[in-house]
């Protein structure tokens, strides 16, 4: 039986509903120009040296592995551990060719637990996941465990918050053209009327990079990405506590004096 989409979808329940949407999801995403390319800019501004030869590295929130293919493709040498909560979305992922050294794990990535995840990582990415969270101290403080001394993380995230502009793009565009296409190719929209909601709710930048700082991350710092969803979706980055691990020099990093939240 094909599980069912719960009435409110909420933290506490939405990987039920990315159950039901598994099989379709990534034709809508792929529908979405920059999806993938943004997600590659946020595994590249990690900054992992030398293809990621000898690093572990952790995919949290991996969906059906766009995000882990980011990854690989940031650093095709490394062994990656790609981590969801949503049984259907990671039976999608795992049927896609992967090399030997990416490994899907079925786990709740706001709940980590050492049986699930164990050891220390080299980096960790997490797409569109913290807002997906109830706990996100708790979440981050738990990533910031998992890290090596100067290891980064790297969350990209929508962010509208702070920006007028941004968030009446958002709605335009959720109302305008995902909503009505998750309703088309799925027959419910109600996963992406929360996905629209979820995002008006989020954090804002200063907040997040904030939340970030005060749960110990250092050198913490923000990237925004091209195209339409320019100061919509960035790439929070910041560092476990520790001597800063050795950054890759082809690595974009932030001009200086760069004010994200306008």
């Amino acid at each position: 039986m094909s599980p069912k989409t719960p009435r409110r979808i909420d933290p506490s329940n939405v990987s039920k509903s990315f159950d039901v949407h598994a099989r379709s999801y990534d034709k809508l995403v792929g529908a979405n120009p920059g999806y993938h390319e943004h997600l590659r800019l946020s595994a590249k501004r990690m900054g992992l040296p030398n293809g990621g030869a000898g690093l572990r590295l952790l995919d949290l929130g991996c969906g059906t592995g766009a995000s882990t293919a980011a990854l690989l493709d940031a650093a095709p040498h490394a062994d990656i551990t790609a981590v969801d909560f949503s049984a259907e979305m990671l039976a999608v992922a795992r049927r896609k060719s992967w090399p030997s050294h990416v490994r899907f794990v079925h786990a709740d990535a706001g709940e980590l637990d050492t049986k699930a995840v164990h050891g220390s990582y080299d980096g960790i990415l997490a797409a569109y996941l913290l807002r997906n969270l109830s706990d996100r101290n708790a979440a981050l403080r738990r990533f910031r465990e998992l890290l090596r001394p100067g290891a980064p993380l790297a969350v990209h995230e929508y962010s509208v918050r702070d920006a007028f502009r941004s968030r009446a793009v958002w709605t335009a565009v959720s109302w305008g053209v995902i909503i009505p296409m998750g309703r088309l190719r799925t027959g419910s929209a109600d996963l992406y009327r929360y996905l629209w909601r979820s995002v008006l709710d989020f954090d804002g930048v200063e907040a997040f990079t904030g939340r970030m700082t005060a749960v110990g991350f250092e050198d913490v710092r923000v990237q925004t990405v091209p195209g339409w969803q320019q100061h919509i979706v960035h790439t929070f980055l910041g560092r476990a506590p520790g001597v800063p691990a050795t950054a890759d020099p082809d690595a974009p990093t932030p001009p200086e004096g760069l004010d994200l939240t306008k």
